[in-house]
């Protein structure tokens, strides 16, 4: 089963769950990746959060069971795992701008949304720049912080965990501490299913630290490393980039590891940095 045919699976098995729990673990295991980057791939791919999506298949299938004689909100809402008509309501007016009750009059515009299905697509778009390499495990000290299971919500969060680190000084502790390779202030995501999800703001470093700041070892790892420059808004289109368009016929997919981001010059309008993506051969 090749990459785009794990994601159609994974979306089978949305399908399947709409009903019941989906678990997000789960979808990484079928497409072979973590949660987290099952999460981001489907993001830039369909073009919306994983959760929107889950939340729009829902009130679509509920609004035709509303239409049915004899359906109450009550029992449409428990079905599709509300706990409360009130949380049902939101939900419901978030994607069809009505009530649930208004479904029942004749004539109301109600929407529809199909399940998504995923397609190869070859652009003639610029090229793109990258290399493989393989390194061993490595230290970095710095400072880390929760991450959402709901990544969309990171995406909010993550440029106020970089303010706090410039405005309390972790920035420029961590710089004078910077004493390996990769040479650059280090954005790291990891992210496995197995523990607590955290982003770090870090150096690679071997030197002793106080109690200020904490160190985390990144795993052994095969890397596909990005260049790119400009400002944060760049790197999340260089990200979407590599996901939509060099994963696909790569030859290479997900294995589990962080995601790291490498700046080179830490001004946030115009820096230069890598993209560093932890990746396996693919399997035939």
């Amino acid at each position: 089963m090749d990459w785009i045919e794990r994601l159609n699976e994974a979306i089978r098995y949305i399908e399947e769950n709409l009903t019941g729990k989906i678990e997000y673990e789960k979808l990484g295991q079928i497409a072979c990746c973590s949660a987290y980057h099952f999460q981001r791939m489907f993001t830039y791919m369909a073009g919306m959060p994983l959760s929107e999506y889950i939340r729009k298949r829902k009130m679509s299938l509920a609004a035709v069971d509303l239409q049915e004689d004899g359906a109450k909100v009550i029992d449409i809402a428990a079905k599709y795992g509300y706990a409360s008509p009130t949380a049902f309501n939101r939900a419901f007016q978030s994607v069809h701008g009505i009530t649930p009750s208004s479904v029942k009059n004749e004539g109301t515009a109600i929407k529809s949304f199909p399940p998504i299905t995923f397609k190869i697509m070859v652009k003639g778009v610029e090229e793109m720049n990258y290399r493989i390499e393989t390194k061993g495990a490595f230290r970095i000290v710095g400072k880390s912080y929760p991450l959402s299971r709901e990544i969309e919500q990171n995406f909010l969060e993550v440029p106020q965990m970089w303010d706090e680190a410039v405005e309390d000084g972790t920035i420029k502790k961590i710089i004078s501490l910077m004493n390996a390779q990769p040479q650059g202030v280090l954005g790291i995501s990891a992210c496995s299913d197995d523990e607590q999800w955290r982003y770090y703001i870090a150096v690679s470093s071997s030197a002793d630290i106080d109690d200020s700041l904490e160190e985390y070892i990144i795993p052994e790892s095969m890397w596909a490393i990005f260049p790119g420059a400009g400002t944060g808004k760049s790197i999340q289109e260089l990200e979407k980039r590599i996901v939509t368009e060099w994963l696909p016929t790569s030859g290479f997919e997900f294995t589990e590891g962080p995601d790291i981001e490498v700046y080179f010059n830490p001004d946030p309008q115009k820096t230069t940095y890598e993209v560093w993506i932890p990746v396996k051969k693919k399997q035939s």
